[in-house]
């Protein structure tokens, strides 16, 4: 026969004339390092104690004492954005991810997945013969194919790693999560009131994974992929780590902000006669603040911080294993931030996150009499400017922007091996997609120019090695472009120009701001009137960069992107209705129909015996959502609005045997009414005073309540009883549509009547 594997042996009539040969699987090399990459969500540059903050990071800390702490790191304002570049050692444009992983704008810069043009360090690994694990939060694939429906061409096993135990989503509940292993859905191993938390479950499998490598096979290196739920909201930890910092806090940011930054400059980490940047816009000083605004701030604070120590402590058996294994001093630790600290707990913070996306502040006095639920299971908190400013000092500014508060995070690298200088730290610039070129470099491997018949767009970062033994060494780096919704920045040669832009406001009408980040690291010295000519030179730079690496054409739309999603071959038909037949998976929030914010249908076809009950759909979690269920022989819906609930149950026994139940979701003005339907008759109502447009980073599940109970009247799961057939979901764009449906409706029943 043909020969098509390259058999180098020969191949004789006879086994005894003939001579053997066994294909060399690959191998980097007995010397080869490990590689884990550690990554927090949404951590600004002060808030790790190695880098000034009084938050307890002590296994953090140790990374940083055996390594090197960065000063001047940078990402891109974004979770997906800075994965992507992470992830490949390109900008985030040119491999498809400008935006959120939610998105996909028809361009080919924002497809919400990495390009196949451009291989991940997973990828080039694994065929270098490492063991690839990756493990927590992915946002690296387009939502609408995030679902057990697939596909599954974006997900963490088909883009390089063998084993994955993590989430899909862009964060999730830590102690309700919805998980994924390898290729399908799981449900958490334990309740919380058994204990279970999302980091500890993460550290397990993360332990477990490499024990079974190492174990079986101890001459493969492994590259392990560590991104942390945490520290994005909802900022959730163990009891004890919550106590730990009772009232630590009271005496506010702005005392804090102070301590943090002359700790920074104790440590070294930013130069002596750096300014501390003004408070942003909208943040108070803290005194101005009513006693129930501190109570509220201080513990949504309270609760970052216990979520932080519970992190770093999980951390800490990470390094514990990798120690006694024999494996740490040989492995590359890089551990970084995605992004700044996040502004999307609002002024005042939250105790639900989703409120910032529905535009609604939180009342403090109310939220005040809630305070013992902050943290734990029964909230969903994110804390106000106020602390995500210290988070990011000395800098101005948050996650989403693209000036320093946004873009300037922790880079801590830890390989004994090789880094001699251990404790130092390293002020040359950097950016995210360095890391990639980094770890090639440190290996001795060369990205390829072509993977799986895809030719390679070039990994455009720049190694960082030079630095481990040349502190003084000049910036590799010269030269790095920022955009995130119109945001946009360009750093050169220790200058940069950058501007806030107001989403729906002309491009040309941004005001564009001028520093000296060499001698005004914080950004407090706009030289824009002073310098003219350099910002012309800089912008002018910015435009250049933004044509070669595929920023173009600026983009400022967020939500309006969702739109998009209606569309041919997609999850989302062009009629707006969704069929859904149990037994099913649950789904991710953007797989299934987007009730925020619209009106809709929902029916269930179904035969229910005497007596059972059960969900029909559900959508969210205790802290918000909304559920359609039977229970007691009566129909129920329970709208959620961040616990507070608008609840209709029928004023009828649904009946034993077949029957389609459902509800009648109309809008009125801000709020909408529900109306109970049995058997094509309403059979009650209830007035919603608000309607979410954004319910929850929990998506649906059918037949049954996935995760905490969206209603207190039942125990999750609850599933249904009976035999549910299906549930059809109509969505309705506009009263306009509803009318024409209105119409249909009384013209197929007048015909009935005449028949």
């Amino acid at each position: 026969m043909k020969d098509y594997e390259g058999f180098q042996g020969s191949i004789e009539r006879y086994q005894k004339d003939s001579t053997a040969w066994w294909p060399t699987p690959p191998h980097p090399g007995e010397d080869a390092p490990n590689v884990v990459i550690m990554l927090l969500d949404d951590t600004g540059f002060a808030q790790l104690g190695c880098y000034g903050s009084d938050i307890a990071t002590p296994k953090i800390d140790r990374l940083a004492s055996q390594g090197l702490r960065y000063t001047n790191f940078h990402v891109t304002p974004l979770c997906s954005p800075t994965r992507a570049a992470l992830l490949t050692g390109r900008n985030h444009h040119e491999v498809g991810m400008r935006a959120l992983a939610n998105f996909s704008s028809g361009f080919p810069h924002l497809r919400g997945h990495i390009s196949n043009n451009a291989a991940t360090v997973a990828e080039v690994l694994r065929d270098e013969g490492y063991a690839t694990f990756a493990l927590g939060k992915w946002h690296l694939c387009a939502m609408e194919n995030a679902s057990a429906a697939g596909p599954f061409d974006q997900w963490p096993c088909q883009r390089g790693f063998d084993r994955f135990y993590g989430f899909m989503e862009g964060e999730t509940d830590q102690f309700n999560p919805a998980l994924v292993y390898d290729n399908h859905m799981v449900d958490a191993p334990e309740t919380p009131d058994e204990g279970y938390h999302l980091t500890e479950d993460l550290l397990d499998h993360a332990i477990s994974f490499i024990h079974d490598s190492k174990s079986i096979r101890p001459d493969r290196p492994f590259f392990t992929y560590l991104a942390f739920g945490a520290m994005h909201a909802p900022h959730q930890a163990p009891a004890e780590y919550l106590e730990k910092y009772r009232g630590r806090y009271d005496e506010g940011w702005d005392a804090a902000r102070e301590a943090w930054f002359a700790r920074q400059i104790e440590l070294g980490l930013i130069p002596a006669d750096t300014e501390l940047a003004p408070r942003n816009p909208g943040v108070e000083a803290w005194d101005d603040l009513s006693e129930n605004e501190q109570k509220l701030a201080a513990r949504l604070q309270e609760a970052f911080a216990g979520f932080l120590e519970h992190t770093d402590a999980q951390i800490g058996r990470l390094l514990d294993t990798l120690e006694q294994l024999g494996e740490l001093d040989n492995t590359i630790i890089v551990f970084l931030s995605d992004n700044g600290a996040s502004q999307e707990g609002g002024r005042f913070g939250s105790l639900h996150e989703m409120k910032y996306f529905n535009l609604m502040e939180e009342d403090a006095d109310a939220a005040v009499e809630r305070l013992d639920d902050i943290g734990g299971p029964h909230s969903h908190t994110n804390y106000p400017w106020g602390w995500a400013q210290a988070g990011n000092t000395p800098f101005k500014y948050y996650k989403q922007n693209t000036h320093e508060g946004g873009v300037h995070v922790p880079l801590i690298v830890h390989w004994p091996s090789r880094i001699a200088d251990a404790g130092s730290v390293r002020h040359q610039f950097h950016h995210v997609n360095d890391l990639v070129p980094t770890i090639y470099e440190a290996i001795g491997i060369t990205a390829p120019d072509t993977y799986r018949g895809f030719e390679q767009m070039p990994v455009t970062g720049t190694p960082m090695n030079y630095t481990f033994d040349a502190p003084d060494a000049p910036d590799a780096k010269t030269v790095q472009y920022f955009e995130m919704g119109g945001h946009r920045g360009i750093y050169a040669d220790g200058w940069k120009a950058v501007t806030k832009h107001q989403p729906g406001t002309p491009f040309e009408d941004d005001d564009w701001e001028l520093y000296h980040l060499a001698e005004d690291r914080s950004e407090c010295r706009n030289l824009a009137s002073a310098e003219p000519d350099r910002l012309a030179q800089l912008i002018d730079l910015w435009w250049a960069e933004a044509e070669e690496h595929g920023v173009l054409p600026l983009d400022d739309r967020t939500v309006e992107l969702f739109g998009a999603r209606f569309r041919d071959r997609s999850p989302h038909r062009l009629d707006r209705h969704y069929t859904y037949r149990p037994p099913m998976s649950p789904m991710p929030g953007q797989v299934g129909p987007g009730l925020g914010g619209l009106a809709w249908d929902l029916f269930a076809t179904m035969e229910r015996p005497a007596g059972a009950g059960g969900v029909l759909y559900a959508i969210g979690t205790e802290n918000s959502g909304m559920t359609v269920y039977v229970k007691d022989d009566r129909l129920v819906f329970d709208y959620n609005a961040f616990d507070d609930h608008s609840i209709a149950t029928s004023d009828r026994p649904v009946p034993e045997g077949p029957s389609v139940i459902g509800v009648e979701f109309r809008r009125t003005g801000s709020g909408a009414t529900a109306t109970l339907v049995i058997d094509g008759e309403p059979a009650g109502s209830v007035d919603i005073p608000f309607v979410m447009f954004m319910m929850s980073s929990i998506g649906p599940s059918v037949g049954l309540d996935h995760g905490s109970a969206v209603s207190s009247a039942y125990t999750a799961p609850f599933r249904f009883e009976g035999r549910l057939e299906r549930v059809d979901i109509q969505l309705y764009r506009s009263f306009d549509e509803l009318a024409e449906k209105a119409e249909a409706e009384a013209r197929a029943r007048a015909e009935l009547r005449r028949q």
